[in-house]
């Protein structure tokens, strides 16, 4: 049967998300993890591939497992696991052919910066000193909105068959000493948000102009947009899929509510 995890993680101490030969990726200890507790082989596949370094409040994964369980129990014994910089938050059943890569809708992430040296913000937001005109970052982001061909935002050598993304959501907010940036889309390139958020800051910082900024966004040449931001201060947030893949099961009775009911 088919299950969908719902997933945390501080990125500091990974390699990403992908396995990796000669580093420590979030999945390969899911799977290690998850291999020990049912003593078999399991391969999972994720919702997407964060790059070393980046943090993550909600992350999606599914394999298989044909070992009934108790949901509860089984989240409970997972976490124990784990390691601290990793959490399972939720498990839900879904249909056979459900896939958490391609199924997904949508997917959310948000770039954190702090205006003021905080020790208590170290490597879980980057540091930006310099003046910066929010209100024209806004009008920059404004332009992202729609679908775009992003190779101008997007690693290169990146094996994808095409660059277009839609962008349903781009906006930088100010909250006390925090500048927060938000980003919706069908689906992203690699390296694209970190890559967006430096030349958004560029604009902001008036080393280019929003004319420059659209021209960028036509080139499609990484080479003419800005660099990309430290990892540090990335966060997946929020991933969206459709109702119709989960498949709605009976309440499950834990043991100690059995004995209770008897």
């Amino acid at each position: 049967m088919r299950y969908f995890f719902e997933i945390a993680y501080h990125g500091k101490n990974y390699a990403g998300w992908q396995n990796q030969a000669n580093a420590v990726g979030i999945q390969s200890v899911i799977e290690n993890a998850l291999s020990q507790m049912f003593r078999t082989e399991i391969k999972i596949v994720g919702s997407g591939r964060t790059d070393t370094g980046v943090h993550c409040e909600q992350q999606f994964f599914h394999c298989e497992i044909e070992k009934p369980f108790e949901t509860e129990s089984l989240i409970i014994r997972l976490n124990s696991y784990l390691p601290r910089d990793i959490v399972v938050k939720a498990i839900r059943k879904v249909k056979p052919d459900a896939n958490a890569r391609f199924d997904a809708q949508e997917r959310t992430y948000v770039y954190k910066i702090t205006r003021k040296k905080n020790p208590l913000l170290e490597g879980l937001a980057w540091h930006v000193f310099k003046p910066l005109d929010v209100q024209t970052m806004n009008r920059g982001a404004a332009l992202l909105i729609g679908e775009h061909d992003f190779e101008c935002f997007s690693k290169v050598n990146t094996d994808v068959n095409h660059f277009l993304c839609e962008i349903k959501r781009a906006e930088w907010r100010e909250k006390g000493q925090m500048l927060e940036f938000t980003i919706t889309a069908n689906r992203f390139l690699r390296g694209m948000v970190r890559s967006i958020v430096g030349t958004l800051l560029d604009v902001g910082s008036r080393k280019t102009t929003l004319k420059e900024f659209q021209g960028i966004l036509n080139s499609k040449d990484r080479k003419k947009a800005g660099p990309n931001v430290p990892a540090q201060g990335l966060y997946l947030i929020k991933v969206k899929y459709p109702t119709r893949i989960f498949v709605r099961e009976a309440p499950q009775v834990s043991r100690a509510q059995q004995t209770d009911n008897e």
